[in-house]
């Protein structure tokens, strides 16, 4: 069989929960260019969000998110988010998701620029594995067909509308195709972009760039968070560190161990991201060091070890002990805050084409995601899709069609050649943490040029190359355009927060006159 009701991309949670929901009512099929276990999903240690304490309320999750996404949240969507996350909790919990639970009840804890405890956790800190694990176990019990290591190359349209999806073989190397009503897009983000990231190496922008090249607006590719608190050691591979550990009580010490979060805002080690992650930049900086060290040495030992039983471990695997030894930290790409427009329901411009989970920009993260708000999003607007496509109210229509186009750019002699490493490296020192306009112009015109001569892919390698220099390309032309600082996009040259940016930068690629929405 190759028609279907309903295809979707990718076996993370968004991809995993939509396609048991999508199952009642319709054939599903799963396409994922890894195993059906690759995803990112399972690297998520804080939590999953959700207003479910006694002293909490949506009211209060609502201007939690509303505060850190730094005046570009859509109101709307966080209203979904926030009065729908219950629900979803119960969801997970039928499914068979095994949530901490205290006392007889779900244990909660608290998470940087969160008021109240409201974080449900799995295993201490391995919350993102035991909701894959879970999932992935009723998608099988379900007889929901999975394809896996395919990756999809191209979104077939007739006369505008989605009607299926050309994909690769990644072991064969040969082409199929797949026709369906409605394509899910749920492939994740792009943070293997950047030379230091906690993403796994499936995180290529697979989805933005076949959105992209259909014609689907993409939004904020602008905002991209970073994690404060990766493990940095030589030889070791980056390994988050839950700002969960900061938010039980860790605190974050210089080379010379001084306490320095107060030093930058009254908010220490809870502030939002951004911040955190910019002050451990400025931090570095000062003492002339590539790290900071995170301290939980003086938190009671049984609560490291239960709470954080997977960081512990690793730590311990490479010679470090979370009760004893201060760990050594720094800054690393994390979460893509825009990507595929969409309105509430999950719906891009293309009739036909949904998007949910990180790939997707359903206007909740604003310009600087809430902590644990990500795994929640998935869930809630997961199952809105469904909901909306059973109902037989489909539109196909998310927001309008004002955007810009990339830019043209002359060829430039002194790009290097291109390869994976030098565009990570390229990405990290030119559009990362601290921006600027010298910075950010010479890594236009770089992508501009490797974006013309990259060779038509042939492989599941070559695609994945192609994709990250599309999205590096959206992220960069945005920063440039964005002459401003917010939430995750910080401008040497543009330093303060301006009204005038109180907008997202849409792009097309069929559209002719440039604008900002």
């Amino acid at each position: 069989m190759s028609n279907y009701d309903y295809i979707i991309l990718g076996s993370g949670i968004a991809g995993l929960y939509t396609a048991l929901l999508a199952k009642e009512h319709g054939s599903v099929l799963i396409l994922t260019k890894g195993s059906i276990d690759d995803c990112n999903t399972k690297h998520a240690q804080g939590g999953i969000a959700a207003p479910i304490g006694r002293n909490d309320s949506p009211e209060l999750h609502f201007q939690d998110t509303i505060a850190a996404g730094a005046g570009l949240c859509d109101p709307e969507a966080v209203r979904i988010l926030v009065e729908q996350a219950p629900e979803c909790i119960g969801d997970l919990i039928k499914l068979g998701v095994p949530f901490d639970t205290l006392n007889g009840e779900i244990a909660l804890t608290t998470e940087a620029a969160h008021s109240v405890p409201r974080i449900l956790h799995a295993g201490g800190d391995a919350t993102g594995e035991h909701i894959e694990v879970t999932l992935s176990r009723q998608v099988r019990l379900a007889k929901i067909k999975v394809l896996e290591y395919c990756l999809a190359t191209e979104i077939k349209l007739d006369r505008g509308k989605v009607v299926g999806v050309k994909a690769l073989d990644c072991h064969s190397g040969t082409s199929e195709e797949f026709d369906c009503h409605y394509l899910i897009l749920a492939t994740g983000g792009a943070g293997r972009l950047f030379k230091f990231t906690t993403n796994s190496e499936i995180a290529t922008g697979d989805g933005v760039a076949l959105a992209f090249h259909a014609g689907a607006e993409i939004t904020d590719m602008v905002f991209f968070q970073l994690h404060p608190t990766v493990l940095r050691l030589r030889g070791v591979t980056p390994f988050l560190i839950s700002e969960a550990v900061r938010g039980e009580g860790g605190i974050l010490r210089n080379a010379a161990g001084h306490r320095f979060m107060f030093d930058y805002t009254p908010l220490g080690e809870l502030a939002p991201r951004d911040i955190v992650a910019r002050s451990i930049v400025h931090e570095m900086k000062k003492t002339g060091s590539d790290r900071v060290f995170l301290d939980a040495t003086h938190l009671p030992p049984q609560l490291v070890t239960t709470r954080f039983p997977h960081i512990y471990r690793f730590c311990r695997e490479v010679d470090l002990d979370l009760t004893l030894d201060v760990i050594p930290v720094a800054p690393a790409a994390h979460y893509m805050m825009g990507g595929v427009k969409m309105n509430t329901w999950g719906e891009t411009n293309i009739p036909g084409l949904f998007a949910v989970g990180e790939v997707a920009s359903a206007g909740v993260h604003g310009a600087n995601r809430l902590a644990s708000n990500s795994l929640m999003e998935t869930l809630v607007f997961g199952r809105r899709i469904i909901q909306h496509i059973t109902a037989g109210t489909s539109t196909g229509g998310a927001g309008h069609q004002s955007s810009y186009l990339l830019k043209e750019r002359e060829a430039i002699e002194a790009a290097p050649p291109l390869s994976l490493s030098a565009l990570l490296s390229l990405i990290w020192e030119k559009v990362g943490i601290i921006r600027s306009k010298d910075g950010l112009g010479e890594a236009a015109n770089t992508l501009a040029c490797w974006q013309e001569i990259i060779p038509q892919p042939v492989d599941r390698p070559s695609y994945e190359l192609k994709n990250l220099v599309l999205a590096a390309r959206l992220m960069t032309e945005a920063a440039l355009i964005r002459e401003e600082s917010r939430g995750a996009h910080f401008r040497t040259d543009f330093p303060q927060t301006s009204s005038a940016w109180l907008k997202h930068i849409t792009f097309i690629k069929r559209q002719i006159s440039p604008d900002v929405a």
